[in-house]
C-alpha cells in the first residue's frame, strides 16, 4: 500500500491506496461507499479482476480508513437532509461528492493515468457518477453498483435499513463486531454469513475505526443534489448493477440510474443485497470484465 498527496478543497489530502495487477493492463479504479474502507472491496474480488486482465486500484476516501480525516470539523446533517428532500439550497458543508470525485482524479494524476475505467459501490457509485459528469475525458467506462442518482424519490432506504445505518456507533471493538450482524437487514438473504461479517468487522475496526467521519460523508451525499441532467448527457459505456435484496438503496436507485444514462446496461442480480457476497464474485466480476473489454475495444476502434 502507498499514499498519494492530492490537492483538494481543504488543501492537501493524503489518500491511502493499493494497486493490484500489471500497470500495462487497462486501469480500473474502485471507489468504495459510505464510511467503508477500501478493504470492503473483497480481496478475492479484486484479485479476480486483476486475473481477468485489469490493473486494479483501490483507495480509502477522505474521512475514512488511512486517508486524511477532518478531525473536529462539525456538520449538522439534519438541515442538509431536509434541504435535499425539499429541493432547497443546502447549508454549507465541509465537502461534497464533487470534492471526493476530485480526490479520485488526483489519485489518477499521482499514478500518471490519463483515463481509467471507474467502478463505484453505494456512495462510491455516486462519486464515480460525479467523476463521469465532471471529468468525462478521464473516464473510459462507468460501472455504478448498488447506488442511486441523488433524486430522493429513487433508491431511498427502507425504514429498517435506515435505522441500522444511523444507529449510534459502537464504543469498543467487541460491540462493533457484534453490531455488524445487524447488516443482515440489507445484505443478501441467501448468502449472509455471520462468521464472515464478524471477521470483516474486526478487520475494519483494527485497521481504522473512525465513526466521526460518517456525518461529514453523509452531508456530502445530501448536499450534492440530483445528478439527473448530468447523467442524461453522459456518452460513455455504462453498466449499472443492483441487488434485488438491497433495502439500503433499493433497486429503484439502480433502475433510475440506468434509465437516465443513454445506452446503459442494467443488471439486476438475484440473491444480492447491499453487499458483494463471495458466491456472486464470478458473476459480478465477469460482468465488469466484459464491460471493460467492450469499452477498450470501442476505444481502440475510435482511435
Amino acid at each position: 500500500m502507498a499514499t498519494a498527496r492530492v490537492e483538494a478543497n481543504i488543501g492537501t489530502v493524503e489518500l491511502e491506496y493499493e494497486t493490484i495487477g500489471s500497470p500495462t493492463d487497462p486501469p480500473v479504479l474502485l471507489v468504495m461507499g459510505f464510511t467503508a474502507q477500501m478493504i470492503s472491496w473483497p480481496d478475492a474480488f479484486v484479485r479476480l479482476l486483476a486475473d481477468r486482465g485489469m490493473y486494479v486500484i483501490r483507495f480509502d476516501n477522505r474521512d475514512c480508513g488511512l486517508s486524511t480525516k477532518l478531525h473536529g470539523v462539525t456538520v449538522d446533517v439534519d438541515p442538509v437532509i431536509a434541504a435535499a428532500l425539499t429541493d432547497q439550497a443546502p447549508p454549507p458543508v465541509p465537502y461534497t461528492l464533487s470534492d471526493m470525485a476530485s480526490d479520485a482524479i488526483g489519485l489518477l494524476d499521482h499514478l500518471g493515468i490519463e483515463s481509467a475505467h471507474i467502478v463505484g459501490a453505494s456512495m462510491g457509485g455516486m462519486i464515480v457518477q460525479t467523476m463521469a459528469i465532471e471529468h468525462p475525458k478521464r473516464v473510459r467506462s462507468l460501472t455504478s453498483i448498488m447506488s442511486m442518482t441523488g433524486e430522493p424519490e429513487f433508491g431511498a432506504p427502507l425504514p429498517e435499513a435506515a435505522e441500522v445505518l444511523l444507529a449510534p456507533p459502537a464504543t469498543d471493538r467487541a460491540e462493533n463486531i457484534e453490531n455488524a450482524i445487524r447488516y443482515s437487514v440489507w445484505q443478501s438473504k441467501r448468502y449472509f454469513d455471520p462468521v464472515t461479517v464478524r471477521s470483516e468487522a474486526a478487520r475494519a475496526y483494527d485497521r481504522s475505526f473512525y465513526p466521526e467521519g460518517s456525518a461529514r460523508q453523509l452531508a456530502a451525499i445530501y448536499a450534492s443534489g440530483r445528478r439527473t441532467e448530468g447523467l442524461q448527457k453522459l456518452d460513455l459505456p455504462t453498466l449499472v448493477i443492483h441487488g434485488r435484496d438491497d433495502t439500503l438503496i433499493p433497486p429503484s436507485g439502480g433502475e433510475r440510474t440506468a434509465a437516465l444514462v443513454p445506452g446503459s446496461t442494467f443488471m439486476l442480480v438475484a440473491d444480492m443485497g447491499h453487499d458483494l457476497p463471495a458466491p456472486l464474485h464470478g458473476l459480478i466480476g465477469g460482468a465488469i470484465a466484459s464491460h471493460v473489454g467492450l469499452a477498450e475495444w470501442l476505444r481502440s476502434a475510435r482511435a
